[in-house]
């Protein structure tokens, strides 16, 4: 039967997971042919290392499943039937859960999916397989070594980064792979990578995703999220990451809302990425936001402490994988992860007691501070850089690591929500993001208003 896309604009691989949703709703589209659609891409893409395991008897199963509900009336939700991706930390019953590490490559397959892979196929999505990412989650680069690194789609002569450490799930929605694809998201995992790949990205608040299954880097700061092609899909992913059957989020008004712009640059913020940013708080003022500038020396005493005592990531990091870091393990790893790792067998228990404590009163103190606005900033200072430079220099790869997750890390060390949004291209055409932080906990606001958000910069 050949593949009938009345009612979805073509191309297929470019519609989000929301319009796929309808279009299988309406009958247009059967969830065996979008999962054979999307399977048959990824076959004909394997030179790009985006997927480590792929998963297709059992996105067929799964698809044949949502089309046996949808023809006795009974679906299961907007996403029943849509094709997606896992990020490889996830436990997926059947497939190994390899972290991107070699050490893992032919670990004993899942006995069962985590939690979260069960409240997604309980939500009729069809899962395509598992995606590449870097070694143990741990950089922002997404460079592995191990199973190749995914290269960003935006530039066809120079293999740039596509951001980590959920890179072949950014990649695997950029390229139309898939329509949307699970991340998780520890110091930028998830918005990094989409503002490089010019996609949406999602970082949930801490604990409100389950994250049994899930291999661990940071236990206190790791988060669970989507990366996808719109807010709605974010929204839709996130009920059903939840199990959750209804949202209370709609698309809000944004008169009278306050967007606080960091107004702190660092060195090697690119011009085109700050002028994107400024276009799209210019939209946001003229449909009626109130966009305020003012530094937040809370942020940069936030920076002193770690340069002071160390990062959390770092020493929970090293606590939690010291027997690979600490053995003949480490020389089968990625060398500028284990050096990253290491530094965590530095970090006293004095100094871990400073960094929590110190992390809860500036968490206050910020949240005082912003009340119910959005702080706005760019994502990420620069577009994806070249590969072949990070490969061959070691510092140069530490050095960017650290530049890129600039942003990123605010929202985590604040136990904030997150929301990155494609703001434009460079001059050269790379894709440019912009991300909204809110307190932790205010996740459905964030997304009723990046709905709105969304749509302003859209029309702009």
């Amino acid at each position: 039967m050949p593949l009938d896309l009345r009612g979805v604009s073509a191309p297929l691989e470019r519609q989000s997971a929301a319009a796929i949703g309808r279009a299988i709703a309406a009958g247009t589209l059967h969830p065996v042919e979008a999962a054979d659609f999307f399977l048959e891409r990824i076959g004909r893409a394997r030179a790009n290392p985006v997927f480590i395991t792929l998963t297709p008897e059992r996105a067929r199963r799964e698809a044949e499943a949502s089309a046996r509900r949808r023809a006795e009336g009974r679906p299961r939700g907007p996403l029943d039937g849509v094709p997606f991706a896992w990020k490889d930390l996830v436990d997926l019953a059947g497939t190994p859960t390899t972290a991107g590490s070699a050490l893992f490559r032919d670990a004993t397959p899942a006995q069962r999916d985590a939690p979260i892979a069960q409240a997604l196929a309980e939500a009729g999505m069809v899962a395509l397989g598992k995606t590449n990412l870097s070694e143990f989650a741990f950089s922002g680069l997404g460079l592995n070594p191990h199973f190749g690194t995914p290269v960003n789609p935006h530039d066809t002569k120079t293999p740039r980064i596509p951001g980590g450490s959920s890179s072949g799930s950014a990649v695997a929605v950029a390229a139309g792979l898939a329509p949307c694809a699970i991340g998780s998201d520890t110091g930028g995992s998830i918005r990094n990578p989409a503002s490089f790949n010019g996609i949406v990205g999602f970082k949930t608040s801490e604990g409100r995703i389950d994250r049994k299954g899930v291999f661990p880097l940071s236990r206190t700061l790791d988060t669970i999220g989507p990366l996808a092609r719109s807010v709605e899909d974010c929204v839709l992913i996130d009920m059903a990451l939840r199990g959750a059957v209804a949202s209370p989020v709609r698309r809000a008004e944004l008169a009278g809302v306050t967007i606080l712009v960091h107004d702190a640059v660092p060195s090697g913020l690119d011009s085109d990425v700050a002028a994107n940013m400024e276009g799209a708080a210019a939209l946001l003022s003229a449909a009626g936001a109130r966009v305020m500038r003012r530094a937040l020396p809370v942020i940069d005493e936030a920076r002193a402490v770690t340069a002071k005592h160390g990062a959390l990531v770092t020493a929970e990091a090293y606590a939690e994988q010291r027997a690979h870091y600490e053995s003949a393990d480490a020389q089968r790893m990625d060398r500028r992860v284990v050096a990253r790792a290491l530094l965590g067998r530095a970090i006293a228990g004095h100094d871990l007691i400073a960094i929590q404590r110190e992390r809860e009163r500036l968490i206050g103190l910020l949240e005082a501070e912003l009340g119910d606005a959005l702080l706005l900033t760019p994502a990420t200072p620069v577009t994806a850089p070249a590969i072949a430079p990070l490969d061959a220099d070691d510092d140069l790869f530490r050095r960017t690591n650290l530049h890129v997750l600039h942003y990123c890390v605010i929202g985590n060390y604040f136990r904030m929500c997150g929301l990155a949004l494609p703001s434009g291209r460079d001059r050269g055409g790379m894709p440019t993001g912009i991300q909204f932080l809110a307190r932790g906990g205010d996740d459905e606001r964030l997304l009723s208003l990046g709905l709105a958000i969304e749509r302003v910069l859209a029309e702009g």
